[in-house]
């Protein structure tokens, strides 16, 4: 498998090799020792999710305060989406960039993001089921939620019909308005909640 790095600092694309033969084929989705290795933080799994979507939704952008934080690793299972990730960590050398990944169920593609990060995609065909590994249980109250559309921010949707949404997601803050109200972790608290990795 390959492990690179995105533009938005610890996140991670991991690309799996695949072996094919006439039963079908076969890849590793990723090490913990490689991934911890590269990414310079432990990632243990303590929680697995799922999420179903029609075509067209977009979901996020989502990210969780620190403490407790959330590290993910999100893999696409079944159909197709564009997955963003986001620096939502105040005084990052990458805070507020965003990165994208085509995420389709055959490639075996995933997206590893750190404490502090924030994901959003959207849903590119009828019945997309995205699998997320995350790091800690979801405690309530501790999700922050960003405005996907922020013009701020200027992620490339590409799409020309209307959008499905929630409610919650709709009205959530641009990035401005969630640093102006002291909703987003600071890069200083992320680093700390990396357990001693990389830090330069």
């Amino acid at each position: 498998m390959a492990i690179e790095e995105m533009k938005i600092r610890d996140a991670f694309r991991i690309t799996p090799s695949q072996l094919s033969d006439n039963r079908g084929l076969f890849y590793e989705a990723w090490r913990i020792g490689e991934l911890t290795e590269l990414s310079g933080q432990p990632f243990t799994v303590k929680q697995v999710n799922y999420s179903v979507s029609r075509r067209n939704t977009l979901r996020g952008i989502h990210g969780t305060t620190l403490p407790p934080g959330q590290a993910k690793l999100v893999t696409c299972v079944r159909g197709a989406a564009l997955d963003v990730v986001v620096d939502l960590r105040v005084g990052s050398p990458t805070f507020g960039m965003f990165d994208t990944t085509l995420q389709e169920a055959d490639s075996g593609i995933g997206v590893y993001l750190a404490d502090g990060l924030g994901h959003a995609f959207l849903a590119l065909t009828e019945d997309t089921c995205m699998n997320y590994l995350c790091s800690e249980e979801y405690v309530p109250g501790t999700m922050v939620d960003i405005q996907a559309l922020d013009p701020a921010l200027g992620i490339p949707w590409n799409t020309s019909e209307p959008l499905i949404r929630s409610e919650k997601d709709a009205a959530a803050p641009t990035l401005d308005e969630a640093v102006a109200l002291g909703l987003l972790p600071t890069y200083q608290q992320a680093v700390a909640s990396y357990g001693g990795g990389r830090t330069a």
